[in-house]
C-alpha cells in the first residue's frame, strides 16, 4: 500500500537546500579552512579503528543542519529501525531486508512474519565453519584422495563480486598453497581461462545460485562438471562440487550431494548475500575465524548504524552529503579510490552495491522520479589511478566527489613504499580541496626561469580550480574486521541514499528485461529460420552474425 505522500524535492527542507547551494557555489573550501583550525576535527567521525574525515566538503555548520533537517523529514531513523526490525521494506516483493540478521554476532532475536530467523541462520553459519575446515584441513577431499587447494566459485552479480572483492581484500589471510578462482561471465573464455590453470583432482566447484536456473551460472557449471567428469568419470561430481542455493531438487539433479547444499533466504539480496553461505568461499580461502571477524566488523558498523545520533552517525552522514552534491550541485558521478591493492575490486562491488539499489526512476509512492537517484559509481586502486582518470578530477569541466580509502599499515612494509603511497592519498585530498591558483602558477612559472610571454601562455594549463570535494577514510589496517566494517558502511549508506529519494533500493527489476530478450534471441540464433521479427536493427545483426559463423 502506497502511502501517496508529496514527493521529497516539493518539501520545505529539499528547498533550503537549494538556496544554500547557491550560496555555497560562491565559497571556497580553503577559505573555511583558513577561518577554522577545527574544522577538521568537528567534521571527522570515529568507530573502533577507523577515521572519517569529511571536513573536505563543501558544507557549513548551516548546510549540515539542513541535510539532517532532510534527514528527518525522510524519516530515516524510523526506516532504520524497520529494517533492523524485519520489517518488509522492500515493498516491491514483499519481502524483509536482513542481511544485518547474518551478522547478528549478539544473537538477539530477529523476526520475519513471526518467526525467529537466528536459529536457521546460525544453523547455515556452523554448517559453514565445519565444511570450510574439513577442506582446509584436509578432511574433506577429491574423488581421488586428494587436498582441495583450488577453490572456483562460479556464480554472478552478488553472487560473485562480493566474495572476490573480500577473498582479494584478504588474500595475505589464505593459506600459500591456496589458489581461489571466480566465474561469473557466460563468455566461454572466462570457463577456459579457469580451467586452465586448475587440476581436476584438487579442485572444489562452489555453485551459486539461489534457484540454481540462472542461465550464466548453470551453463559455466555444466562445462565444467562436464571437464571434470571427462578426467576423473561419472562419480566424481560429488566430490568436487557444492551448491549454494535452495533449490534441493535441482541441486540433486545436477550430481551435487545435498548435504552440501547451504541455503539462504529470501530477505538477503543478492547484493548484500556475501555475509552469508554466499562468502563460503572466502571461509575456506581466509579460515572461518577469520570470516566470523568480517561479520563481527560488519556488525559492529551495524550497531552504530542503529544507534548513533544522526549527527554522529557515518553511514547518515555520508549518505547526507552524496546527495547534497547529487541533489543540489546536479554532480553525476562518485569516484571510490581504494590506496591499498587488496581493495582493488572494491569500486566494482560498489558499483553492483549502489547502482543497483539506487538506479530507479519509480518512487515508492509508484510515482515517476522528478529528480536524480543513484549517481554513477567508478574508481580503481591508487596510485595507478593517478595516472588515469585523475586528470579529470582536477581539472574536469564539473567537479567530481571521490572517497579516499587508505590503511595506515600496510600487511606488506617493504622499504618506504607505503609512506609514499600515503603521501599520494594525503596529497591528492589536499590538491583536490586547495588547487591552484592562477596567481600561484604564475609565480611557480616565474621561479622556474620562464619568460613573461612563456609564462602568460602557460599560467591557465598549471591553474587548478580546486574547491573540489573528498571524505577520507583511514584505517589503523585492512584486517577481516575492518573491511566487514567498510562494507557494512557502504551498504548502510546506499540504503539511507534511497530512503531520502523514497525509492526501493533492493530489487533489481531492471536487470531482468535484457535477459527476457536474451531468451528469445538465443534459440533465434540456434536456429534456421530467418523470419526473426525485431526492429531493423536487431534483425540485421542476427542475420550478420549467423552468416559470419556459419
Amino acid at each position: 500500500m502506497f502511502n501517496l505522500k508529496s514527493e521529497i524535492n516539493k518539501s520545505m527542507q529539499w528547498k533550503r537546500l537549494e538556496k544554500l547551494a547557491k550560496k555555497m557555489r560562491k565559497i571556497e573550501m580553503r577559505d573555511m579552512f583558513a577561518k577554522d583550525d577545527k574544522r577538521a576535527e568537528k567534521y571527522s567521525l570515529k568507530l573502533e579503528n577507523m577515521l572519517v574525515d569529511f571536513s573536505k566538503n563543501r558544507i557549513d555548520d548551516k548546510v549540515f543542519k539542513a541535510l539532517l533537517s532532510l534527514a528527518k523529514k525522510a524519516k530515516v531513523q524510523n526506516k532504520i529501525t524497520d529494517m533492523f526490525e524485519g520489517k518488509k521494506i522492500n515493498i516491491t516483493e514483499n519481502r524483509a531486508v536482513l542481511h544485518v540478521a547474518l551478522r547478528n554476532r549478539e544473537n538477539t532475536p530477529i523476526y520475519v512474519d513471526g518467526e525467529n530467523v537466528m536459529p536457521e541462520i546460525n544453523k547455515v553459519l556452523a554448517k559453514i565453519k565445519d565444511f570450510s575446515e574439513a577442506v582446509r584441513l584436509g578432511k574433506f577431499v577429491g574423488y581421488t584422495g586428494k587436498k582441495l587447494t583450488n577453490i572456483v566459485n562460479i556464480g554472478i552479480g552478488g553472487s560473485d563480486l562480493g566474495p572476490k572483492m573480500a577473498v582479494e581484500a584478504l588474500k595475505k589471510y589464505m593459506p600459500k598453497e591456496m589458489n581461489c578462482y571466480f566465474i561469473s561471465n557466460i563468455d566461454g573464455t572466462a570457463c577456459a581461462e579457469v580451467l586452465n590453470k586448475v587440476d581436476p583432482e584438487t579442485t572444489l566447484f562452489i555453485v551459486c545460485s539461489k534457484t540454481f536456473t540462472t542461465i550464466e551460472t548453470l551453463t559455466n557449471a555444466k562445462t565444467c562438471r562436464k571437464w571434470l567428469i571427462d578426467a576423473l568419470g561419472e562419480h566424481a561430481t560429488s566430490k568436487h562440487f557444492v551448491a549454494v542455493s535452495t533449490n534441493a531438487k535441482e541441486v540433486e539433479k545436477f550430481g551435487i550431494d545435498v548435504e552440501n547444499m547451504f541455503e539462504f533466504w529470501d530477505f538477503v539480496g543478492g547484493r548484500y548475500s556475501m555475509w552469508s553461505a554466499i562468502g563460503l568461499i572466502v571461509a575456506i580461502a581466509v579460515g572461518y575465524d577469520n570470516f566470523e571477524k568480517m561479520l563481527a566488523g560488519a556488525n559492529a558498523m551495524d550497531n552504530h548504524f542503529k544507534t548513533a545520533d544522526l549527527d554522529k552517525n557515518i553511514p547518515v552522514v555520508l549518505a547526507l552529503i552524496s546527495i547534497w552534491y547529487n541533489n543540489f550541485f546536479n554532480v553525476r558521478n562518485h569516484v571510490v579510490v581504494p590506496y591499498d591493492q587488496y581493495l582493488t575490486y572494491l569500486p566494482a562491488y560498489l558499483q553492483q552495491l549502489i547502482m543497483e539499489s539506487n538506479g530507479k526512476y519509480v518512487d515508492l509512492d509508484n510515482r515517476f522520479i522528478k529528480y536524480q537517484t543513484s549517481p554513477v559509481i567508478f574508481g580503481g586502486a591508487g596510485t595507478d589511478v593517478q595516472h588515469s582518470f585523475f586528470q579529470m578530477l582536477h581539472q574536469g569541466t564539473s567537479f567530481i566527489p571521490c572517497d579516499f580509502i587508505i590503511p595506515a599499515i600496510s600487511h606488506n612494509e617493504i622499504g618506504e613504499h607505503h609512506e609514499i603511497l600515503l603521501a599520494n592519498i594525503l596529497a591528492q585530498s589536499e590538491a583536490l580541496m586547495m588547487g591552484k591558483t592562477t596567481k600561484e602558477a604564475m609565480e611557480e612559472l616565474k621561479a622556474k626561469g620562464l619568460s613573461s610571454e612563456e609564462v602568460n601562455r602557460l599560467k591557465k594549463y598549471k591553474t587548478f580550480k580546486g574547491n573540489r570535494p573528498s571524505n577520507t577514510i583511514i584505517f589503523k589496517k585492512i584486517d577481516p574486521f575492518a573491511l566487514g566494517m567498510l562494507v557494512a558502511m557502504y551498504e548502510h549508506k546506499t540504503y539511507v541514499e534511497g530512503v531520502v529519494w523514497n525509492i526501493a533500493s533492493f530489487d533489481q527489476m531492471g536487470v531482468e528485461l535484457g535477459k527476457q530478450l536474451a531468451l528469445r534471441i538465443l534459440p533465434e540464433l540456434q536456429g534456421n529460420k530467418d523470419d526473426v521479427k525485431h526492429d531493423c536493427s536487431t534483425t540485421a545483426l542476427i542475420k550478420l552474425i549467423k552468416g559470419l559463423r556459419k
